[in-house]
């Protein structure tokens, strides 16, 4: 997964220390309310698609975004459906270390062909709800939220 050029120059200054990131998850239907899936590059495993907002990038902009760079479906952004800050550190093989505030949307395709689309993917594909594969809680959770016609999930216990 390339690393965004802002990201590079605050770590040339930053080093390796923590850095706060807005991450992006968006959980995309098709007509048939199948959902968009992608195996990932780094740990081999399905999940739903992601990314790190650009400077000045409206959120629900960056989730139509990751989503095409990745898959090479179009989308729009529906609804947010969830707002988390990960409890959890992610610390990369080189020692960088992130905490990343995740912001869901629900989306919808609009068109284009479910493909491996950037060097993110392994693989790329809409699986019916019945049939998912495994995938860490992180998307389960996502998934489920999107799923259900209330008010944008978010920690009030501050326990995650």
């Amino acid at each position: 997964m390339s690393t965004p050029d802002f990201i590079r120059a605050i770590r040339a200054t930053a080093g390796h220390q923590l850095l706060l990131l807005p991450g992006i998850s968006a959980v995309v239907f098709d007509d048939e309310e199948r959902v968009l899936l992608q195996r990932r590059v780094d740990n081999g495993l399905w999940g739903i698609i992601g990314g790190i907002s650009e400077p000045g990038e409206e959120p629900a902009t960056t989730a139509v975004r990751e989503v095409y760079e990745e898959t090479a479906v179009h989308c729009v952004a529906e609804r947010v459906t969830l707002v988390q800050a990960m409890k959890e550190p992610v610390v990369y093989p080189n020692g960088d270390r992130c905490q990343f505030l995740d912001v869901s949307f629900r989306c919808r395709a609009t068109g284009g062909e479910a493909r491996v689309n950037d060097g993110e993917s392994l693989e790329v594909g809409w699986f019916a709800l019945d049939a998912l594969p495994y995938m860490l809680d992180f998307s389960v959770f996502r998934i489920k939220q999107a799923l259900v016609d209330e008010p944008t999930w978010f920690d009030t216990t501050g326990q995650g």
